[in-house]
């Protein structure tokens, strides 16, 4: 079978969706299928940029390409599933958070454009005709399928994506730090891991990794730090490699995941993996998914207070942080994370 996976670029940002991409089109060529990924390249401002994108999708024709038929298009990202195909499968990674749940939030350029209402509407509409029109309706979460269904009134399944190399996650002890991998954004709220320190007498340690999605916002994390005087408890190691994320993790006395009613997040699950509980926000979304608090992870209020007493908490007690990241790793394991499952769910006829 000739396979499209069609994805989103945003040039010079490389984070999980791309690595999803990545690891689906492996495990379709591993299932003995042709399969390609192809990219639109996303800008979503000025507003007009973003009306022509939606226009643009739906006039492309990936029917065929130098006379090979495309036999099945997997979407994975707005504004792909626009593209008109009639076979085509969903495993949707997240729609335009900005003219959904994100909408009322100071997160969503969308609203603060002129005409930001109309084309909230507009992308909303043409979701709503374009999604219910395909055969297979799947997303990375169940945080996803509930906005799904409580924006665009359409049910779908979850199929959660493994992490990339999953047996070489390994836990080698429960060291000195925190680690928190992830881009350094707003969405994912690094700051409010350095508000939180403020509260945390303990000389504790947290491990960033993760590119800035822009350098000013980083500058403007580490200006914070300074004003807080708490930089001595922080590490910004930028991006790293494959092997110095399993060794990050396989030491951690714990993970943080602060995000924003994230998607999914393979911070989670990659925590869970290296027997590693994660400490998490009862917004965070994606990721309570996993965690059950108390039992293989903290969950708590997004309040730096609250994330200050867990974080001491866990520094004080390391017989609890290995007690946690015990159950965590024997939780995960029983999630089906299955490429085989996701492979045959996508393709089903």
């Amino acid at each position: 079978m000739n396979i499209l996976i069609l994805n989103t670029q945003v040039p010079f940002c490389y984070g999980g969706a791309e690595v999803l991409a990545e690891d689906l089109q492996a495990q379709l060529r591993l299932a003995g299928h042709r399969a390609e990924i192809l990219t639109l390249p996303f800008k979503w401002y000025p507003q007009q940029t973003l009306a022509n994108t939606i226009l643009a999708s739906k006039l492309m024709d990936v029917s065929n390409f130098n006379g090979v038929n495309i036999d099945r298009v997997i979407a994975l990202k707005f504004p792909m599933w626009l593209i008109p195909h009639p076979a085509m499968s969903l495993w949707i990674l997240h729609q335009h958070r900005g003219a959904y749940d994100l909408w009322d939030s100071s997160l969503s350029d969308l609203a603060a454009m002129p005409d930001g209402l109309a084309l909230r509407d507009l992308i909303r509409r043409e979701d709503t005709e374009a999604i219910q029109a395909c055969r297979n309706i799947y997303t990375i979460s169940r945080n996803v399928s509930a906005r799904l269904k409580h924006y665009n009134r359409i049910d779908s399944e979850v199929l959660y994506p493994p992490p990339r190399s999953m047996e070489r996650f390994r836990v080698d002890g429960y060291g000195d730090y925190f680690f928190f991998p992830s881009r350094i954004t707003p969405i994912k709220r690094q700051e409010l891991v350095v508000e939180a320190l403020v509260h945390v007498p303990e000389p504790v340690k947290v491990v960033f990794a993760g590119e800035p999605d822009s350098p000013q916002y980083l500058d403007k994390l580490r200006q914070r730090a300074r004003e807080l005087g708490v930089e001595s408890k922080l590490e910004w190691r930028g991006r790293i490699t494959e092997e110095e994320k399993f060794e990050l993790y396989a030491n951690a006395l714990m993970v943080i995941f602060t995000p924003v009613d994230e998607d999914y997040g393979y911070v989670t699950p990659e925590a869970m993996l290296s027997s590693k509980a994660v400490l998490t926000l009862d917004d965070a979304g994606g990721a309570t998914e996993f965690v059950v608090h108390e039992q293989c992870g903290l969950t708590v209020p997004a309040d730096p207070r609250a994330m200050a007493l867990a974080i001491s908490r866990v520094w004080n007690d390391r017989q609890e942080a290995q007690r946690l990241g015990a159950a965590a790793r024997q939780r995960i394991e029983r999630i089906d994370l299955s490429w085989d499952k996701i492979v045959q769910s996508l393709l089903r006829a």
